[in-house]
């Protein structure tokens, strides 16, 4: 009995050192984007801006696959929407002589919404299908979104195949017309959206989410109602897709139609298997590999063969077979992603050089 809760103490001790890690890793994060506009180039702030849009919107897909279970191939409908949507929605606040000081906080949240409201409309397949059947019905909205977009009808509105141009946002009299000044506003929603998300998976929805994942049958059976809880895990997550599609309007100069195409669904699903579902951290990690592997990669290529035109014909395809051999290599040899490891080296910290004898 003595030893047994000898045992039980060591391993909440040992908790308690990971989650010490952890959180120094967060706030390591947090420091180092704080201190990024003062000392990184233009070139690392762009990647930086990336790195947040991208883990904002794997962020919202990771409430619906990672913690619900429900699988998507189409939330790249979800951050156009936000993106074409707060771009309209400022135009039309500058029509109505919205003062332009706190038209963000209002096409931001109307972005958010409205993209909220197409994934319940998407999410309502998920009643009757799932799996690979429920991916197929994403993929399709995805499509039918672009298709919209790209619609001569609706092209006053959207811009058609030629898109949108985007407006800088203006924060109480602060214009954002730098991408410095705009990291800012990412950084701040990106660390918003995963701590907002993490705190979501205490309260009673989010176990529900956790509920159907694990088995919905008997979810339902214990009360939870499906219909609610799919509809809102869908529309939550199509509000975090729609707030980076709304960063990510705020960052390029002009949103186009080929942006959110079936390239950009993939790379949020491959940053979540990387980095590893129904984490907290997964999304950052497989953002952190899914964006800074192609940099990596051209920093490489770059030192061996310098700058040439055939360098860069030799590095695109080359990107290709590393992302898709990234995304065999975790699900083979590490399905649970980078957090997994991530978790490994935390323990291993905890037990060298301050390990019991």
């Amino acid at each position: 009995m003595i030893n047994g809760n000898l045992k039980a103490t060591y391993a909440a001790d040992e908790k308690i050192v990971d989650n010490r890690y952890k959180f120094s890793f967060v706030w390591g994060l947090a420091v180092l984007a704080a201190l990024l506009p003062i000392f990184a180039n233009d070139y690392v702030i762009l990647v930086a801006c990336q790195v947040g849009i991208m883990v904002v919107a794997v962020v919202g897909l990771n409430v619906l696959t990672g913690y619900t279970g429900l699988m998507s191939l189409g939330h790249a409908a979800f951050v156009a929407i936000g993106a074409y949507g707060v771009t309209i929605l400022h135009h039309a606040a500058s029509a109505l002589s919205i003062p332009e000081g706190i038209q963000p906080f209002l096409t931001i949240p109307g972005a958010m919404a409205l993209a909220a409201v197409i994934g319940l409309i998407v999410g309502l397949p998920s009643l009757r299908v799932k799996g690979v059947y429920l991916a197929v019905a994403t993929l399709s909205a995805n499509f039918i979104i672009i298709f919209l977009i790209e619609l001569d009808a609706l092209a006053p509105w959207t811009g058609g195949k030629t898109g949108l141009t985007t407006v800088d946002p203006s924060i109480f009299g602060w214009v954002l017309d730098t991408q410095r000044e705009v990291f800012i506003l990412i950084a701040v929603m990106a660390f918003s959206t995963v701590l907002l998300v993490q705190n979501l998976f205490r309260t009673r929805v989010g176990r529900a989410f956790i509920a159907i994942r694990e088995r919905d049958y008997s979810a339902e059976i214990l009360g939870i109602s499906l219909l609610r809880y799919k509809l809102t895990s869908f529309a939550i997550s199509a509000a975090c897709c729609g707030l980076a599609g709304a960063l990510m309007a705020y960052f390029y100069a002009r949103v186009l139609p080929e942006q959110f195409e079936l390239l950009l669904s993939l790379q949020l699903v491959a940053a979540l298997i990387v980095g590893g579902m129904g984490r907290t951290m997964g999304p950052v990690f497989g953002v952190l590999v899914i964006v800074l592997s192609p940099e990596l990669l051209k920093v490489i290529l770059s030192a061996i063969a310098g700058d040439s035109i055939e360098a860069a014909q030799f590095r695109a395809p080359l990107q290709e077979i590393i992302f898709g051999l990234l995304i065999i290599g975790f699900i083979m040899f590490e399905p649970l992603g980078m957090t997994q490891i991530s978790d490994r080296v935390f323990r291993a910290l905890n037990r060298w050089p301050f390990a019991r004898g």
